[in-house]
């Protein structure tokens, strides 16, 4: 990975999270769920990872922003849940500093995770399952999409 890309560990000030924490938290979920539908039919997902998770119920919650998004994986499509359960069968949760390197490759689940800079409760069989498919995404499916020109000419999509 580049240099130029490289996410530094940081967190937010504590007043991002107190504030965060009192607005409505479901446009995180429509967002999530939103993105990780174009992930999913751009093919970024491993064939048949998303099988083992229809029907669970997810919460991501990016503490130093005081925000969480809950999502669920029904009929093949991630749907947002407006109106959450007590509880999520998976529940993710790290600074945003954690996911953006998740999310770059900069560090891998496991790696945050004993770290103790992600944390997993739940299931634990669900969560290994997420892991393995964070694991194996195929990054190189979004640069087959589509990119409005301003974008492609900062990340040079050819799409």
């Amino acid at each position: 990975m580049s240099k130029e890309f490289a996410i530094p560990r940081f967190a937010l000030p504590a007043i991002a999270a107190r504030v965060g924490a009192r607005l409505p938290q479901w446009p995180h979920s429509v967002a999530l769920a939103a993105a990780l539908n174009v992930a999913r039919a751009a093919g970024v997902f491993p064939p048949d990872a998303l099988a083992g998770l229809e029907g669970k119920t997810f919460r991501v919650t990016i503490l130093d922003a005081g925000s969480a998004a809950d999502f669920a994986l029904l009929a093949g499509r991630f749907k947002p849940l407006l109106r959450p359960g007590p509880s999520a069968d998976l529940r993710l949760s790290a600074n945003l500093a954690a996911f953006l390197q998740l999310l770059a490759r900069q560090e891998d689940p496991d790696t945050l995770f004993f770290h103790r800079r992600l944390l997993i409760e739940g299931d634990t069989e669900l969560g290994l399952a997420v892991k393995n498919m964070l694991d194996a995404i195929d990054w190189s499916a979004f640069a087959r999409l589509p990119m409005p020109p301003p974008l492609r000419r900062r990340f040079g999509s050819t799409a």
